[in-house]
């Protein structure tokens, strides 16, 4: 049996109320117990006898009344009713279920033991059942066997040994009632967790959009910003060559930003793109030339890692022209069985650095993007060696 139930991933569902389950199970439809209670009642209005307002008939009439009355609560939800109010009331209900069919004289009075020993399997746990159907069978035995009241004559006293079976229907409709809940509920957990890894993957679907618009619209625009503030502070000294250089540096940057959007596109339809062509491509156009060294055995790795290094190199090319303009940068990528580890260094700013405010997400970015992938990333200054002053980032990634 299944129980699916569409909803998206942001939709928040109420804890279940565990004193209240209002979803029909199978064998319980209250309609058929509703009918079934009513015929037992019609039918021995119609044959029990004698009724009366005085003597044997008074005695009938009356436990005729709170027969039915105990076969009706039946119908009460099991929330309303506690345990131990349901044992008083069906251990009373037998007990008036066996002085009915003692005291009356001829009639169908044995249907309401039949028919609340049923109701005891389905009520009440097995043992208490089976222990109160076995008094039940008990008590209408004695009744008819040692004749302990007018009775019925015509009625045998084994019919009294069988009121009791109906417990075992009881039982096998309340085991069914378990396992249908159970399989409820565990479909109910099945779709509160697919609920929650359907919105985990919203979540980092959203965040992996947010670092491709950062590594497009923050780099991008932070350059272009930096080569126009430039020009419009060149345009007070009236040397119109730097300012034309600097506004053909801002073209070529809305140039590769297309270049950017184009790969951020890619990415986002998970598109393979060539490692070592896209990273050539990315270092040329910002302006360094011959500065990636390879080593190991060059394999292509997945579109998901490709994509990750190639926005980590973007991302240290964009800060080495922010931050050391000028400056030489080296980039290595290097191939060993377990990994590639990419490399970005760069030296000291050749000119002086135009100041300007950044995102504070490129750092994150990265660490986001690497721990994704099951790799490391470092970035901090260089302290020794020609590019002493400098700075670097490593990356190491599995694949």
């Amino acid at each position: 049996m299944r129980y699916v139930r569409p909803v998206s991933a942001t939709q928040s569902t109420p804890p279940p109320d565990p004193g209240a389950d209002p979803r029909p199970v199978p064998g319980q439809d209250p309609r058929t117990q509703w009918a079934l209670t009513l015929a037992v009642i019609v039918v021995g209005a119609l044959t029990i006898r004698p009724m009366g307002i005085s003597g044997q008939g008074l005695a009938v009439a009356v436990l005729f009344v709170l027969n039915s009355a105990a076969l009706l609560a039946r119908a009460l939800p099991e929330n309303r009713v506690p345990p131990r109010v349901a044992l008083t009331w069906l251990t009373l209900g037998i007990a008036l279920a066996a002085a009915l069919l003692g005291v009356s004289g001829s009639g169908t009075s044995y249907l309401f033991a039949y028919f609340l020993a049923g109701h005891i399997g389905y009520r009440l746990d097995t043992g208490r059942a089976l222990t109160l159907a076995a008094t039940c069978s008990l008590l209408c035995t004695g009744v008819l066997y040692f004749h302990l009241g007018p009775g019925d004559p015509e009625l045998p006293w084994v019919l009294g040994l069988t009121t009791g079976v109906p417990v075992v229907v009881g039982i096998l409709n309340r085991t069914q009632r378990q396992a249908v809940r159970s399989a409820l509920s565990a479909a109910e957990s099945a779709e509160r967790a697919a609920r929650a890894e359907a919105r985990t993957a919203v979540l980092t679907e959203r965040g992996r959009i947010a670092r491709d618009v950062h590594d497009v619209l923050a780099h991008s625009l932070a350059g272009i910003n930096m080569q126009l503030e430039l020009a419009d502070a060149l345009l007070d000294t009236g040397d119109l060559a730097k300012v034309r250089e600097a506004n053909d540096k801002a073209h070529s940057l809305v140039k590769e930003s297309l270049k950017q959007a184009q790969w951020t596109v890619h990415a986002l339809r998970e598109d393979a793109l060539p490692l070592l062509e896209s990273l050539t491509a990315m270092i040329e156009s910002a302006g360094h030339h011959d500065a990636l060294t390879v080593t190991g055995t060059v394999r292509e790795p997945t579109a998901q890692v490709t994509q990750g290094l190639l926005r980590i190199a973007q991302e240290a090319l964009t800060n080495a022209a922010r931050h050391a303009p000028g400056g030489r940068v080296a980039v290595e990528l290097t191939f060993s069985a377990a990994s590639i580890t990419l490399r970005v260094r760069n030296r000291p700013a050749a000119r002086a650095v135009t100041p300007g405010v950044g995102s504070g997400m490129g750092l994150i970015g990265m660490r986001e993007r690497v721990a994704l992938l099951g790799g490391s990333v470092g970035a901090g200054p260089v302290t020794e060696g020609r590019d002493q002053g400098g700075w670097q980032v490593e990356a190491v990634i599995p694949g």
